[in-house]
C-alpha cells in the first residue's frame, strides 16, 4: 500500500501494538549509564515542531528530564495520504480517519519538547471496518491538559 511504511500492519482486523517494553528497556539503559542523553534525546526537528504545535498532553512526565510538558503526536499513514503520512491536529481530524472507508495505520509518538526525547508508544489500525469507537481513540484530545 503506498504511503505506509514497509512492514506496517494495514489489515483492518489487525490489532493495537504497544511499545512499552521497548521504551522501558531504552529508559533502563539510559538510567544505568549505558546510553547517553545524546543517544536517547534525538527527535527530528519536524517532530519537535509537530509536538510543540499539535501534540496532545501525555499522561506522564519525561523519563529523561522529568519535564511535565511531554506530549503525544499522532501520525496517520494510508492510501490517498502523503507519503510521509499526515500529522493529526485535532480530535475531529482523528475521528475522520476512524470513519474512513480505506484502512489507515495510526502511530502515536511521545515527545518531550524540552530535551527532544521521543519514542513510539503505540500503533493501531483505523478506518475500513476496524472495530472500536472513534470516541475511545480520541478521548485524550477532548480533555484539556491540566496543570501538574
Amino acid at each position: 500500500m503506498p504511503g505506509v511504511p514497509r512492514g506496517a500492519q494495514t489489515s483492518p482486523t489487525g490489532g493495537r501494538v504497544e511499545y512499552r517494553l521497548a521504551r522501558n528497556a531504552v529508559v533502563s539503559q539510559f538510567r544505568k549509564g549505558r546510553l547517553s542523553r545524546l543517544d536517547v534525546c534525538d527527535a527530528h526537528p519536524e517532530l519537535l515542531r509537530a509536538a510543540r504545535n499539535l501534540g496532545a498532553a501525555a499522561e506522564e512526565a519525561c523519563p529523561v528530564c522529568d519535564a511535565e510538558s511531554m506530549v503525544d503526536v499522532t501520525f496517520v499513514f494510508g492510501a490517498r495520504l502523503p507519503a510521509g503520512g499526515r500529522c493529526v491536529a485535532s480530535s475531529a481530524e482523528l475521528a475522520r480517519y476512524h470513519r474512513r472507508k480505506d484502512p489507515v495505520v495510526c502511530y502515536v509518538i511521545e515527545v518531550c519538547p524540552e530535551c527532544a526525547w521521543n519514542h513510539l508508544v503505540r500503533m493501531y489500525p483505523a478506518g475500513a471496518g476496524v472495530a472500536g469507537s472513534p470516541a475511545r481513540a480520541t478521548r485524550r484530545w477532548a480533555q484539556p491538559s491540566a496543570p501538574r
